[in-house]
């Protein structure tokens, strides 16, 4: 969990640099990869490549899919927070994140 801390403090020095999400599009994308692994790793979660439908929606062919049945979009919760700012940690989303498993492995 101290990684998705890392995570927010990556994502607050590219907000403090302005930059916009196109320009950071590649390193959200990455970041967005890292986060989903924690619900993977620690919750049960499996990675899906999602339908054409979820593509639309989300913006992205990939997925993280819950063990409640529930599709997260990782990247765009990364996105989020450039966007929204601390008001959207990371780590918090995980802590709060529905449709969890109980703990598998370290992340």
């Amino acid at each position: 969990m101290a990684g998705l801390r890392v995570v927010d403090a990556l994502v607050d020095g590219r907000r403090k640099g302005a930059a916009d999400g196109e320009r950071v599009r590649g390193t959200l994308f990455e970041l967005g990869a890292y986060v989903g692994e924690v619900p993977v790793r620690r919750a049960g979660g499996e990675r899906v490549d999602l339908d054409e439908g979820q593509r639309a929606y989300f913006g992205q062919p990939v997925g993280v899919r819950m063990p409640d049945g529930r599709i997260r979009n990782l990247v765009g919760t990364v996105r989020i927070r450039l966007e929204e700012g601390r008001k959207e940690s990371l780590q918090t989303f995980y802590l709060v994140l529905h449709g969890r498993a109980g703990r598998t492995t370290a992340a």
